[in-house]
């Protein structure tokens, strides 16, 4: 399909049960062209809910349109208003059927909860005019090349719209196997389809914005007119989320439609209590380069009119829009859900009067499009497939038990050839840690193309704070290797969407400490991505973040946060404790399906301890695969990062004591290696574990509950740890020390458990 925007264009038109229909060149606005129209001005605005109450009788017993044309936009979009006129029969008898059809979706899927059938659901009606015109002007399909669709929990007509059938509707909200979406694993209407571009969908409200941004950028890089739907509801642009993404997709001109479905209630709060201004369209105003546009989201006419124009100037390179159209939520938020606890019955009763459906109805019937014998026929019909598509889906397969844990991180082959600390050259040059990671991405970048560097101040001359991305905007372009506005959230969103859309991005975080604003994303979309798709959907991007202590960085320059992600299913943590592992992990960190957290403690960057003779090129080693750093017979000591140095030191000290000691590094601390702990364990019969962050659940906690459960037996003496103070890092130096493990407490340990 090509652009709507050119004169030899179509656009996809499918509705479920029927062929895919093409729209007339004469349905299709240039966008270029100018418009006079009195909806253009703030005066021509009616919201669905302030719509008269004489202007909603009809004879026949159906909505009529209100006179008041309701299109309001501001900045360079060009709007004609459509009417039925503009749209051939056969394209409105399609448009109508695919909201009908979402509709009866709806109601079949309430009656099957009634009936203990199903176990949640969450509607789209009210909200169908509005989807239904912008799937028509959308080209869905799978990769580059088609659009992109970031939805929330509300699109199940745009899903229609653009190819998701009643039976595929159906196996999502009964979970089952074959559910397109999820597979099962996630609740319904948390859309995710593959093959029409449909990233798969996060609970949370908003999460949606920055990945995708992201997904717009990666168009930009390809050079396409392809463009990116991001839809949301109201209660959603309270999110920072939302003013992130606008913020920087009208500095890059982002060919990104941010669509609000706006019905007045966020579940039960209305929008007076949420939205200054009292519309999302005013929230838009201040980001110079966005163009709005609000809409009656119930009037089809004026939504595809709002919805092409909108488009149309995004296809052309003329940046993001804000299209917010004014809905109404004909059903409860959701299914645990009554709004009548807080909606009067008055209300609901406005609301319904302008219901789009109803409306579109009435406009077609008045231009003698359907009659209304025929506009009953099709509900028969769609009443019938939608029952047919319920009963099929009954007596499809639920989730096998035994899958329930696939999919947490990819399952195929990685296709890397890797290498070990064999392969290195003692006589090479050494390197320093900082210098390992800026080699290993400039190879990177050699080798794949695909791979984009960026975050705060990582670009040009100045190559982060710590230098580890020096060179790389020269070497590569500013288009490979770019800065990010300050905004942690965004920095990880928008690599969502790259990494999705078939990039590879790696980001960097300044400092670990300043990672929490991007724990929403890391939590719930960078992790959870390929298992929440059934394995469908994959984030292949690395997050950079220099961490740790002993640098007099206080509070926010000096935490350790491997412990909390490694409780993040479907992340994998590494932090290297030497310039060569740095590289080897870094290159295959890149190189992996899954997302990866890449730590590098400040400590080290430059430490002659971390120094190590140069690895070769395009050097790559093993996640999961732990380091004896020192052999020994007399006791395990097991450490990573810079707390691996430490315990070497420590060793040393009591081989002049006449111990033995083993010194496991970990190198990754997701995968985590037991095997190799436990058969240090086995053989030395005593351990020590040793780590940076505090006592109290840390990661070595894990470790030691490990080592009790599958050890225990070959122990001569308990496990002991040795660890942070449970208190923030201070500046002080006298303070720092206080609280962070040092070479004399762990020898003190180390004693200890000897001579236990």
């Amino acid at each position: 399909m090509q652009n709507p925007s050119n004169s030899d264009s179509e656009v996809h038109e499918e509705s479920p049960g029927s062929s895919e229909t093409e729209v007339p060149e004469s349905e299709m606005a240039n966008g270029e062209a100018a418009v006079s129209d009195p909806a253009s001005s703030p005066e021509a605005v009616a919201s669905p809910h302030d719509v008269p109450a004489e202007e909603l009788e009809h004879g026949d017993g159906h909505a009529a349109i209100p006179t008041v044309p309701s299109i309001e936009s501001c900045g360079s979009v060009d709007i004609d208003r459509l009417g039925p006129d503009d749209f051939a029969a056969e394209t409105l008898r399609q448009r109508l059927r695919t909201m009908m059809v979402s509709r009866h979706l709806d109601e079949k899927m309430m009656t099957l909860l009634k009936q203990g059938k199903g176990h949640f659901h969450i509607g789209c009606a009210g909200h169908e005019a509005a989807q239904s015109a912008i799937g028509l002007y959308s080209r869905p399909g799978e990769g580059p090349g088609h659009d992109w669709f970031c939805f929330y929990y509300r699109d199940l007509c745009l899903a229609l719209s653009l190819g998701m059938t009643p039976r595929e509707a159906m196996l999502a909200h009964l979970a089952k196997a074959d559910d397109p979406n999820s597979g099962g694993r996630q609740m319904p209407e948390h859309f995710g389809l593959k093959h029409l571009n449909v990233m798969t969908t996060a609970s949370p409200v908003g999460a949606q914005f920055n990945p995708g941004l992201g997904f717009g950028f990666a168009i930009q890089q390809r050079g396409n007119d392809s463009y990116v739907y991001v839809s949301c509801g109201e209660g959603a642009t309270s999110q920072g989320d939302f003013h992130e993404a606008l913020n920087w997709a009208a500095r890059e001109q982002a060919p990104a439609l941010f669509f609000v479905q706006d019905n007045k209630y966020a579940i039960s709060v209305p929008i007076d209590e949420q939205t200054a201004g009292g519309t999302p369209y005013k929230l838009a105003a201040g980001y110079e380069g966005l163009s709005r546009i609000r809409v009656d989201g119930t009037d089809f006419f004026a939504s595809a009119s709002a919805a092409r124009a909108a488009i149309n100037h995004i296809r052309a390179g003329n940046g993001p829009v804000c299209l917010v159209a004014d809905v109404v939520r004909l059903f409860s938020h959701s299914s645990s859900d009554d709004h009548t606890k807080y909606r009067t019955s008055d209300e609901l009763e406005a609301d319904r009067k302008i219901d789009p459906i109803s409306r579109l109805e009435t406009a077609l019937v008045d231009e003698g499009v359907l009659t209304e014998a025929e506009i009953d026929t099709m509900r028969e019909e769609v009443d019938a497939e939608v029952d047919e598509a319920a009963e099929w889906a009954k007596q499809q397969d639920d989730p096998a038990p035994e899958t329930a844990t696939n999919h947490v991180f990819f399952e195929g082959d990685h296709g890397i050839d890797y290498d070990s600390t064999d392969d290195i050259d003692e006589e090479a040059d050494p390197i320093v840690m900082v210098d390992a990671i800026n080699r290993a991405l400039k190879e990177e970048m050699a080798r794949d193309e695909s791979i984009i560097v960026y975050g705060e101040d990582v670009a040009g001359d100045k190559g982060g704070v710590f230098t580890a991305t020096k060179d790389l905007t020269a070497q590569f372009g500013e288009d490979r290797c770019f800065n990010s506005p300050l905004a942690e959230g965004s920095i990880v969103g928008t690599g969502v969407g790259y990494a999705a859309s078939g990039f590879r991005p790696v980001v960097e975080i300044q400092f670990a400490d300043y990672i929490w604003p991007a724990m929403q994303q890391m939590r719930n979309q960078v992790a959870p991505i390929h298992y929440r798709s059934d394995g469908q959907w994959r984030c292949p991007m690395v997050i950079r973040a220099p961490c740790g202590g002993y640098i007099h960085g206080g509070l926010c320059h000096s935490q350790n946060v491997e412990s909390i992600f490694a409780h993040t299913p479907g992340l994998k943590v590494a932090l290297p404790s030497n310039a060569a592992d740095a590289k080897g992990l870094l290159a295959t960190a890149i190189r992996m399906e899954d997302p990866v957290l890449f730590l590098e403690h400040k400590a080290l960057y430059r430490a002659a301890s971390a120094r190590t003779p140069t690895p070769p090129e395009e050097y790559t080693l093993p996640f999961g695969e732990a380091r004896i750093a020192r052999e020994g017979s007399d006791m395990t000591i097991v450490s990573y990062g810079l707390m691996t140095q430490k315990s070497l030191n420590v060793a040393d000290e009591l081989e002049n004591e006449g111990v033995d000691v083993e010194v496991v590094d970990l190198r990754t601390i997701m995968p985590l290696d037991s095997e190799t702990i436990l058969e240090s364990v086995q053989k030395t019969n005593r351990v020590l574990v040793v780590y940076e962050d505090h006592e109290f659940i840390g990661f070595g906690a894990e470790i030691c509950a490990q080592i009790g459960d599958d050890a225990f037996k070959y122990l001569d003496a308990p496990i002991r740890r040795v660890a942070g103070e449970f208190t923030p890092i201070p500046f002080a130096h006298s303070l720092e020390r206080a609280v962070l493990p040092s070479d004399e407490g762990i020898l003190e340990a180390a004693r200890d458990l000897v001579a236990f």
